[in-house]
């Protein structure tokens, strides 16, 4: 028990740093340029609250549970020697885990165009198709970086035929299916596997999966997008609630924590009942081990859903009406160093970023440092959102930023070592979370303000 209060302590100091700069920020902007009513601001800060508790419970969690789960039936179901039944295996456990992620569950219901179990089993297909591409990767050392540069053209070829608005859904379908839950589940399948190969380039193999898993879905849904043809807007509006008093308020935080309850439960009893066959039929851990892993489940579950609630209740209504105030600045230019700047402190709340960060580090032995890496992204997501918010301004074609950007993330591929290739295309996945999901959204609402 005292192991893990300390352990508790421990990931509250790295949610606190995580979350604080970013509500200063917030609260920065509601105190000079815009102003937003007392009731948002309160549940923006009863949400900041959550949020830091739910990072802290569900970064302690998957170091308990989700990763040693993912590693064990990696390793086990590779020791099967049987590509038939692995294959199978690895498709079902990305279609189910695919069907129950929450974030997909919201994107089918924004778009209008096409009907939400077409576009929910088409992903959850492509994801599980690509997980078998990703295993089979890893199992034959295939070098990441050759099949890149196939699927990426692949995916822009498909997206010349598709109408500039769906383009968007395409390419967040990527990064919804690789939410906070599923990920660290799935790296430690990764690292499971490359464990059972004894050469060389095991360990630059062990990353990767998340990077092709995003790939599935954008195919996947640019293959929809040519079938119905959608035309006007490709999302429906958000709404932003609102609470006139503390009665209010309470309700909209009391209605809301039941319904994120039921959604991670629905979400987490797939991985769960598929590591509970697995324990039954093969692994046969011990019983110490099981309760750690119990313990680190029940630390998931209350982390993802507190860390839900605050994301949707608390950040999401006052994010959006920021995103208004903002839009009716007659300097609207302002846009592009205020994303720059949330961007640079937003992808440090994202819990499974601090899961790659430790997996990282650990598997290279310090070698790659979390928080060097930590920095990287950081970088990397503030001048992306910098650029996502010219686009914004000036209404340019996304393919403008997305051809360049993934032309020169291919070709460095060819000049770094194998494993930051795979790390590097892992990151794109993990650094598209739900509070990087709220983030776009305000902008998203923005554009549709000017």
């Amino acid at each position: 028990m005292r192991v893990h209060q300390t352990k508790l302590y421990e990931k509250l100091k790295e949610s606190l740093g995580a979350v604080l700069p970013i509500i200063g920020i917030v609260l920065f902007l509601c105190f000079t340029i815009a102003p937003i009513p007392t009731s948002i601001l309160m549940a923006f800060i009863i949400g900041a609250v959550l949020l830091i508790l739910g990072m802290m419970f569900f970064t302690l969690g998957a170091e308990m549970a989700m990763t040693p789960m993912g590693e064990r039936i990696g390793t086990r179901m590779t020791q099967t020697k049987k590509v038939g039944i692995v294959v199978l295996l690895c498709f079902i456990l990305g279609f189910i885990i695919t069907v129950s992620e929450p974030d997909l569950q919201v994107l089918a219901e924004q778009v209008p165009s096409i009907p939400n179990y077409t576009l929910i089993v088409a992903v959850a297909a492509g994801v599980g198709i690509f997980l078998v591409v990703a295993v089979l990767r890893m199992l034959f050392g295939i070098p990441l970086s050759y099949m890149l540069i196939v699927l990426y053209p692949a995916v822009f070829v498909l997206a010349y035929f598709v109408p500039d608005d769906f383009l968007a859904v395409a390419f967040d379908s990527g990064g919804v299916t690789t939410g906070p839950m599923t990920v660290p589940f799935i790296m430690a399948l990764g690292i499971g596997f490359s464990a059972v190969r004894s050469d060389k380039h095991a360990e630059n193999d062990s990353f990767g999966l998340v990077a092709l898993c995003s790939v599935g879905p954008i195919l996947a849904v640019l293959i929809l997008g040519m079938i119905y043809n959608p035309t006007g807007n490709s999302y429906t509006q958000t709404s932003i609630p609102d609470a006139d008093n503390s009665v209010e308020m309470w309700r909209l935080f009391s209605s809301g924590l039941p319904h994120y309850m039921k959604e991670m439960l629905v979400s987490l009893l797939p991985i769960v009942l598929f590591f509970v066959f697995f324990q039954i039929i093969s692994l046969h851990l011990k019983k110490k081990t099981l309760l750690k892993i119990s313990i680190g489940i029940v630390f998931t579950y209350i982390g993802l859903f507190l860390f839900l609630t605050g994301v949707n209740i608390g950040f999401m209504p006052a994010g959006n009406y920021l995103g208004q105030i903002i839009a009716g600045l007659p300097y609207r230019w302002i846009i592009i160093p205020i994303g720059m700047v949330i961007g640079y402190f937003i992808v440090k709340a994202e819990p499974a970023v601090y899961v790659l960060m430790e997996q990282v580090e650990e598997l290279t032995s310090g070698a790659i440092s979390g928080r060097a890496m930590g920095y990287s992204l950081s970088i990397g997501v503030a001048v992306s959102l910098g650029l996502a918010m010219v686009r914004v301004l000036t209404g340019i074609s996304i393919l403008w930023f997305l051809i360049p950007g993934y032309v020169a993330a291919i070709v460095l591929s060819f000049f770094v070592p194998k494993i930051f290739t795979a790390i590097a295309f892992d990151s794109g996945g993990v650094a598209s979370g739900p509070m990087t999901a709220t983030l776009y959204n305000v902008f998203r609402l923005f554009k549709g303000y000017l």
